[in-house]
């Protein structure tokens, strides 16, 4: 009888005990819970962010660039009434005389140029897409350029006002076109052309 007092104080004084303890060991964990999604891992979600916030290469834009000479070239022969009318503009185009004359010395140049640029570019999948839709850009406003040219070899008499107009319209437009393109290109933006963005984003 004399034993029955001591050992229920002392399995009173044991319960409180095992509670603490358990209840450290239990919220243990839920503090580091919250921390585990910060820990970076290859191939996570920031990995995916940072590479398609990422700018395109250099080689990526120079070839964009070189891919808008295409129209241009073509569409310096409708600037000679406005070179004829303002002759200090001809000055603007010096530097790419060389390039001018080296394309206008290959038999067939427009066409080659067209489908090396169509074949080896737009629809070769080892380029980018950046490089593709800016190729394809560059080949629509050619093909666009191409109509009006046909039109005045067909239906044109002389040099008409009409025909004079047309002509500065359309050179002025493609020289717009490309500055803005060369400048988006270089700042590694994708520049969106009026009436050819929509046209040349369905073929890619």
């Amino acid at each position: 009888m004399a034993t029955l007092p001591l050992l229920r104080p002392y399995s009173f004084l044991r319960t409180p005990t095992l509670t603490l303890t358990l209840t450290l060991t239990l919220k243990t964990p839920t503090t580091k819970i919250p921390f585990l999604p910060l820990k970076p891992q290859n191939g996570g979600v920031g990995a995916r962010m940072s590479n398609s916030s990422s700018s395109p290469a250099a080689t990526e834009r120079l070839i964009s660039v070189a891919a808008y000479g295409l129209p241009l070239l073509n569409s310096v022969q409708h600037g000679r009434y406005l070179m004829a009318q303002f002759p200090k503009l001809g000055v603007l185009l010096e530097p790419i005389l060389p390039f001018l004359a080296f394309y206008r010395s290959i038999p067939y140049s427009s066409f080659v140029a067209f489908f090396a640029l169509y074949l080896g570019v737009v629809r070769n999948p080892s380029f980018p897409r950046y490089v593709r839709f800016n190729a394809m850009q560059a080949v629509t406003l050619d093909v666009l350029l191409v109509i009006p040219l046909l039109f005045h070899r067909i239906f044109s008499t002389g040099t008409g006002p009409i025909m004079v107009f047309s002509s500065n319209a359309i050179f002025v437009f493609s020289v717009f076109c490309f500055l803005y393109a060369v400048v988006s290109c270089v700042l590694g933006r994708t520049p969106y052309l009026p009436f050819v963005a929509d046209a040349a984003s369905r073929q890619i």
